[in-house]
């Protein structure tokens, strides 16, 4: 009797081969005709944010199976794929939910102090050209019951993806690192642009398989979207599922203050995942080391933190004690005859950054009225210190004179990662 699965594996390796032999236009027109966005999945199917022990771990489960399964990377005692990027308060990981059991999952991976696992060896020179918020989207896993099911679980998961990118992670540019089997996918369905003709042959990240860089800007993508989709039925319509289908399964972050992240490790959570569970702390350089403990710098997170490296590393590594926000904000007082109205896109204790759409008098004394949540406001004596030009925008910083006590809440907040659970109980100590 013939070998049935040998048989099958030559069968669609020829497959393949014959695809490749295709136009390049023609293989992405035959990528798009498979696309199949239910716009009513059925209440069985859940999109939110991972934010509890249970659900972060059943990610991490269905990561480490997936890419043991495709030789990314060795199998762990531990059963999870956990990395130091995951313990970042900036990294936001997906999850879809089916029957309450996690059958997807990906990670958005904002750029911080540690940075972005791709950038190693892709160059962002021209992603960063273009301003705007970078994201890395990585650490994608399908449940294998539900690869093969028309995209049920893949294009809702992607739809969570977009829509927390362009209304609360303030993200303009994704980039992905992927296989080369995988990128004329991205290529055809979301209009991924290669940032190198070049494969790198070995990615480290990956258990060194060949890897390509790509990215997308979200600004553009409507339009490039609606140009290959625009006259396609619905369900094969993903400009249609992406800007105006609304699903009720997700489940966007009660936010009280207008932030960027959705900080969920606890002390606790870090402890199990990066210290109990597996060896991600204690394999870390002293430089990584150093830079936790600066973005972590509360004591309660200290204590389950790897030991302090010596003093001569952390005092070459910045302070990164920074937070993205988006928020408005408005001038007034001093020599300004109109009030201005700035965005205010990043904040610490003592100070936060701004885009104005005209010049603002340095060095001198105004009013900022910042407009931090849907019901917080904070009212600041502040001083323009420095500018940067760039495009048509003016970037200001800008130094508080004696920061309020909704500022003083909100930066709190932003430190300990409660900015959108109990705050009245987090910062009491406060009033």
């Amino acid at each position: 009797m013939p070998n049935l699965p040998h048989l099958r594996f030559l069968m669609q390796n020829a497959g393949r081969k014959l695809f490749a032999l295709l136009p390049r236009a023609r293989r992405h027109q035959i990528y798009r005709s498979f696309v199949d966005c239910d716009p009513e999945p059925g209440p069985r199917l859940t999109l939110k944010i991972a934010e509890t022990q249970e659900e972060l771990e059943a990610c991490f489960r269905l990561l480490h199976d997936a890419y043991v399964a495709s030789g990314f990377m060795a199998p762990d005692p531990s059963g999870l794929r956990v990395t130091i990027y995951h313990a970042l308060p900036t990294t936001t990981t997906l999850c879809a939910k089916f029957d309450g059991q996690v059958v997807g999952t990906l990670s958005l991976i904002r750029e911080s102090a540690i940075g972005f696992p791709l950038q190693r060896i892709f160059d962002l020179s021209d992603v960063r050209a273009r301003e705007g918020n970078i994201a890395e989207v990585s650490a994608l896993a399908i449940d294998r019951h539900f690869r093969h099911t028309g995209g049920m679980i893949l294009f809702p998961l992607m739809k969570l993806m977009y829509e927390y990118c362009t209304t609360f992670f303030d993200t303009r540019h994704l980039v992905i690192a992927v296989n080369p089997r995988h990128i004329e996918m991205y290529e055809s369905l979301l209009f991924f642009r290669r940032l190198t003709a070049k494969v790198v042959d070995n990615y480290d990240f990956v258990n060194g398989a060949p890897a390509i860089g790509a990215a997308l800007d979200l600004r553009q993508a409507p339009e490039i979207m609606y140009r290959a989709y625009g006259d396609k039925p619905p369900r094969r319509n993903l400009y249609h599922y992406f800007k105006d289908v609304r699903l009720p399964n997700i489940e966007m972050p009660h936010r009280r203050f207008y932030t960027t992240n959705d900080p969920v490790l606890t002390p606790q959570l870090i402890d199990y995942f990066f210290n109990r569970r597996t060896r991600v702390f204690a394999e870390l350089s002293e430089r990584k080391k150093a830079l936790l403990h600066l973005i972590y710098d509360l004591p309660e997170y200290r204590a389950v933190l790897p030991p302090q490296p010596p003093q001569g590393v952390e005092a070459q590594v910045r302070h990164h004690q920074r937070f993205s926000v988006k928020c408005l904000a408005w001038l007034i007082g001093g020599p300004l005859e109109q009030p201005i109205v700035i965005e205010v896109n990043e904040v610490s204790r003592y100070g936060f950054r701004a885009i104005a759409p005209q010049p603002i008098p340095v060095g001198l004394w105004l009013t900022a009225v910042l407009q931090l949540g849907s019901k917080e406001a904070s009212r600041l004596t502040v001083q323009a210190v420095q500018e940067t030009g760039q495009s048509d925008h003016h970037y200001y910083g800008f130094h508080i004179g004696e920061p309020d006590l909704p500022w003083r809440k909100f930066v709190t907040a932003l430190h300990q990662g409660h900015t959108h659970s109990d705050l009245d109980h987090a910062t009491r100590f406060l009033q």
